[in-house]
């Protein structure tokens, strides 16, 4: 399959298939338990379940000793919980639509749901070997994909607005991959969301692979210069060596401006600044005890502009220099954009200086 292109899909046997398109389908059904569902699903698919965790947790125990128990309430519990979807979710489809339902590996509860489907009148594939399969398939288009697409980075100490002038691009039609926002935070120790987790490790690389398919190859793919990884989440090794041979933009923003970046987009720290300065104690062997005193101290007088300025330029400042130079090093291609404002009006200017020099 062509990378960055979606292909119709390929049976290979009847009602089975190879893991290729997805977005043909007018529904697309995970039948395994709510648990595997959360850890990783196909984008946009709904856990239907045939057994919820509970279930499934009771037919395994029992399967270890008598198979024929197990089956037995399995079907019970199975047909029972196909049932109770079949009016409020399954009766707004028309025979005209057709279904996709995957389970572990293509087998059984695939199966229950497939067959009663058809039974109703609907046109159904069952995911040739599962989700086991899927997950083969978004690892290898992690490899393969990002060296397919032609990546323009970012590059900028913290507080710069690279991630407002991605949201800026993305509005003016450009394409932009924002990788915090696939992840769910931010970057570095300050960089987890109030009350939004981080998805699992294979939750995102689902979301990731799934983003970048819908990228035009022959397109720019703007995106802002990541370090391995974001909080707890890996970024594919494929993805960080053409971000590391692409060229780059250097932005230039001043102080003033970053820090009111931090205050407009780190309120909880502005609100509670001793919290923040407890999340960086880990940084004592890097900033030194009397760094993260001084820190505390500002934090503690409600002097929170200079709090946050003197944490990028101790802290922050000196890792983007050296993250910067052993990632990306010095390029021939690197162009350099000064950021003045990181209001509108500042940055629809600066999105169309970048979006002018990327043309010619």
């Amino acid at each position: 399959m062509p990378a960055a292109t979606r292909t119709t899909t390929c049976l290979v046997h009847p009602h089975q298939l190879e893991v290729q398109d997805f977005a043909s389908y007018a529904l697309v059904i995970d039948a395994r338990s709510p648990h595997e569902y959360a850890e990783d699903h196909i984008p946009g698919a709904v856990n239907l379940p045939v057994v919820d965790d509970g279930e499934f947790a009771e037919v395994g125990i029992r399967h270890k000793t008598d198979r024929h128990a197990a089956y037995l309430v399995g079907v019970e519990y199975s047909l029972r919980n196909i049932a109770d979807q079949i009016k409020p979710l399954i009766s707004r489809y028309t025979p005209q639509d057709r279904f996709l339902v995957y389970c572990f590996r293509g087998g059984k509860r695939s199966r229950l749901w497939a067959d009663n489907l058809r039974t109703i009148g609907f046109d159904v594939d069952v995911l040739a070997g599962g989700w086991k399969n899927y997950r083969r398939w978004v690892r290898a288009g992690l490899e393969v994909l990002p060296r397919a697409l032609g990546w323009r980075v970012l590059c900028g100490p913290t507080g710069c607005g690279k991630t407002r002038l991605l949201h800026a691009l993305r509005d003016a039609g450009e394409q932009v991959l924002e990788l915090e926002g696939l992840a769910h935070h931010r970057g570095s120790l300050l960089g987890d969301l109030p009350g939004d987790a981080q998805p699992t490790q294979k939750l995102f690389d689902s979301a990731l692979l799934d983003e970048m398919r819908r990228l035009d190859v022959s397109r720019t793919v703007w995106v802002e210069a990541e370090s391995k990884k974001i909080g707890n989440l890996q970024l594919p090794d494929a993805l960080c060596e053409a971000m590391h041979r692409s060229p780059t933009v250097n932005i230039e923003t001043p102080m003033a401006e970053r820090v009111r970046l931090w205050r407009e987009d780190y309120p909880h720290f502005a609100a509670d600044p001793r919290a923040m300065v407890r999340k960086l104690e880990p940084l004592k062997p890097l900033v030194g005890k009397e760094m993260l005193a001084h820190w505390m101290s500002l934090a503690a007088e409600g002097r929170i502009d200079e709090l946050f300025e003197s944490v990028m330029t101790r802290h922050y400042d000196p890792c983007y220099v050296r993250s910067t130079g052993r990632n990306y090093g010095p390029k021939p291609d690197a162009s350099r954009l000064e950021l003045a404002s990181l209001g509108p009006e500042g940055l629809a200017a600066a999105t169309e200086r970048l979006i002018s020099a990327d043309a010619r």
